[in-house]
């Protein structure tokens, strides 16, 4: 039984994990797994089965409410939502304004957040060792694969979304720069934008289709194989790091609202240097300063994650 304490850093977390997914290359998977919700939120998604029908029918509606953990539900997505609203111009701006810094933060949150994941394996056995090299290969290839040109087809839409939401809840791996890769970041974007219900419904059906199979998959290798799922997952964390690197030169940049007012370039491929190469200044006290504080931050969430 949770307390309204507890619902309140349920809600805390939420926004976590919004203001993670709002960043390219951040994934709000990884604020939910060092935050002790990730295996609870995958059990809850996988309670919308064929079971909840049947309580609803015969049990009602209380009873389908605890079968899908909905107070759970409530308090974390109101929480997401609440930084999509609030913070999306905020990290819109440090995006824009000041990249190094920001990078640097998630930078050190992630490094964090490799130990205190990577701790959660109880045995090193070398099975484990394998899963974390794989997890490792996997996210890096990832994060340095070209963008690639596709065809807007409405299966291609539906692709997109069931793989976007898969990567977007997966630690290290962001949603947002699947899209890139796949080529319908600016398709799905211009469509939202534009309020075209077709294309946003096409794209959610994905979204729901490949978020409720996922989690089935996910939640049966956290009961069947743990240790290894999470040396995996812990593997995908020290692969992202090739793309949260503060010190980015842009090879390739991409055209957000391209024809609108409000046209802008966006980095779209980019190779990591050293901070003496950087062009511009490094800010290099200032990044550590900053992956210190996403640092004590991970430890922060840590500690206010469920022990159980």
């Amino acid at each position: 039984m949770r307390t309204l304490k507890d619902y309140i850093l349920l809600y805390l977390k939420g926004i976590a994990m919004g203001s993670a997914d709002l960043i390219p290359g951040v994934s709000g998977g990884t604020i939910a797994f060092i935050s002790g919700i990730y295996e609870e939120l995958f059990a809850t998604i996988n309670a919308f089965n064929f079971e909840a029908f049947k309580k609803l029918k015969n049990e009602g509606i209380v009873a389908l409410w605890k079968h899908i953990n909905g107070n759970f539900l409530v308090a974390l997505f109101l929480g997401i939502g609440t930084s999509f609203i609030s913070l999306s111009k905020l990290i819109s701006y440090l995006l824009k304004e000041e990249p190094v810094l920001l990078w640097g933060f998630f930078f050190g949150l992630i490094v964090a957040s490799v130990f205190l994941v990577g701790k959660q394996v109880k045995k090193w056995t070398p099975i484990n060792v394998i899963g974390l090299i794989i997890g490792v290969v996997i996210a890096f290839l990832i994060t340095i694969l070209p963008p690639i040109h596709t065809p807007e087809a409405i299966w291609f839409i539906f692709l997109s979304g069931a793989i976007a939401i898969c990567a977007m809840i997966l630690p290290g791996i962001s949603g947002s720069f699947i899209l890139l890769l796949l080529g319908s970041y600016e398709f799905i974007l211009t469509a939202l934008k534009d309020v075209k219900i077709a294309i946003i419904g096409v794209f959610m059906a994905g979204c729901i289709t490949g978020l409720l199979s996922f989690s089935k998959l996910l939640n049966w290798l956290f009961k069947k194989h743990h240790n290894l799922t999470v040396a995996i997952l812990t593997g995908f964390l020290i692969g992202s790091l090739n793309k949260i690197w503060p010190w980015k030169k842009t090879l390739e940049f991409f055209i957000k609202h391209k024809g609108g007012t409000n046209e802008e370039l966006v980095p779209l491929l980019q190779k990591n240097v050293l901070p003496q190469n950087f062009d511009g200044d490094s800010q290099l006290l200032f990044v550590i300063l900053a992956a210190c504080t996403g640092l004590t931050l991970i430890l922060i969430l840590e500690r206010l994650a469920p022990k159980s």
